[in-house]
């Protein structure tokens, strides 16, 4: 018998904090360790679709017919280049807000299709959630699905006005639909470790929230922004660098916290 799957959602309703790219290179981390990964792509804008290589407008089925349609997820799921499974989005997804807006017991469509994943016999040790940038329908659908929420979180003065908005959420889903969640703690990215003001930044967040960080930060690297491009993860377009390393070393940190 499998062991049980880990789901985690990474989730910040502040855009531009990597929160994409976060999902993307701890999924192909976590694959390079044998792990099988399966990719939730929730953003209408499919960031995440488009930057494993998928051009979103070739798709005729995504993630939005299997939550508001009930479509057989394997009939989506597409296999990346970086080894891992995904669930693709397209901007169809925009809709779904809306279509799931009056639908009894909204929250659980994603873990219904996870579960009717598993009781077909697919099996993932780890499935990764990539929250739209809100707080809508589709976040809270993700968190009332997962065992974990991960919050990347930008090293800059501002970035984590929104992390209260995210917990207070976190609470109310924790009360209503998912007693389990837990909060996996905080990934800094976007630093720069040349400024005291980053790590100043960091060590804030830990006091003022009480929430663990997850080690290694993410550097700031154009190593990044080339990555899309190529429709791959850093860990593919450039496996010696200082980001991809960082990555490997927070898949390797989750995996450990995963055993606990």
């Amino acid at each position: 018998m499998s062991p049980p799957s880990t789901t985690l959602a990474i989730a910040n309703q502040k855009g531009g904090v990597a929160k994409t790219t976060s999902v993307a290179s701890i999924g192909a981390a976590l694959a390079e360790l044998g792990h099988a990964v399966l990719l939730v792509d929730l953003d209408p804008q499919a960031c995440l679709t488009f930057s494993l290589g998928i051009d979103p407008e070739d798709l005729e089925l995504s993630v939005h017919q299997v939550l508001t349609k009930g479509l057989d997820p394997t009939e989506v799921i597409v296999e990346t280049d970086d080894g891992v499974s995904l669930l693709p989005a397209t901007i169809e997804l925009a809709r779904a807000e809306a279509d799931l807006l009056t639908r009894t017991g909204r929250e659980h469509v994603l873990r219904s299709m996870l579960e009717d994943l598993a009781a077909k016999g697919v099996h993932f040790d780890w499935i990764l959630l990539d929250c739209p940038p809100s707080l809508g329908v589709l976040t809270v659908a993700a968190l009332t699905a997962a065992d974990g929420v991960l919050i990347p979180l930008q090293c800059e003065t501002l970035s984590h006005r929104g992390v209260g908005q995210l917990l207070d959420t976190v609470h109310d889903v924790r009360r209503f639909t998912n007693r389990e969640l837990e909060v996996w703690g905080v990934l800094p990215t976007l630093y720069d470790g040349r400024t005291t003001h980053a790590r100043t930044v960091l060590e804030t967040i830990s006091e003022t929230y009480d929430l663990e960080v997850v080690e290694p930060p993410i550097p700031k690297t154009i190593k990044f922004a080339e990555a899309p491009a190529a429709g791959r993860s850093i860990l593919s377009t450039s496996r010696s660098s200082k980001g991809a390393a960082a990555y490997r070393q927070v898949a390797a940190n989750l995996v450990t916290r995963a055993a606990r």
